[in-house]
């Protein structure tokens, strides 16, 4: 049985998701893409808590440049705010999303503004 795109990140989200977990020292960085825009959020697991969320419809970002450009600036925006909150480490959650593109490009940002993965 042939599976279609969602299904397959689907799949890879459950596998997975018992190896990466987010702790009150290192917070979980979940990211989610539509074919538009990207979201990222810093979870605590440990008490089911969103801490920080930055996403591309944010009014704080400009929409100037690719989709690229802008999840770079996401990521970005995401480090710089952690940062103000104390958060140096992070696991980084690409939710069955491939390492690569638009993801790629918010990890690279995120780092880039100071975030440990």
């Amino acid at each position: 049985m042939a599976l279609n795109k969602t299904e397959k990140r689907l799949r890879i989200k459950k596998r997975s998701k018992g190896k990466i977990f987010g702790t009150s020292d290192v917070l979980r960085l979940s990211v989610y893409k539509s074919n538009k825009e990207i979201y990222a959020q810093l979870i605590n697991d440990d008490e089911s808590k969103t801490i920080l969320t930055v996403s591309s419809r944010s009014k704080e970002l400009t929409k100037d440049g690719s989709k690229s450009d802008i999840s770079s600036l996401v990521g970005k925006t995401l480090a710089e705010k952690a940062k103000t909150q104390g958060v140096q480490k992070v696991v980084f959650d690409r939710n069955g999303f491939l390492y690569h593109g638009r993801v790629k490009a918010l990890a690279e940002g995120a780092r880039e503004g100071g975030l440990q993965f």
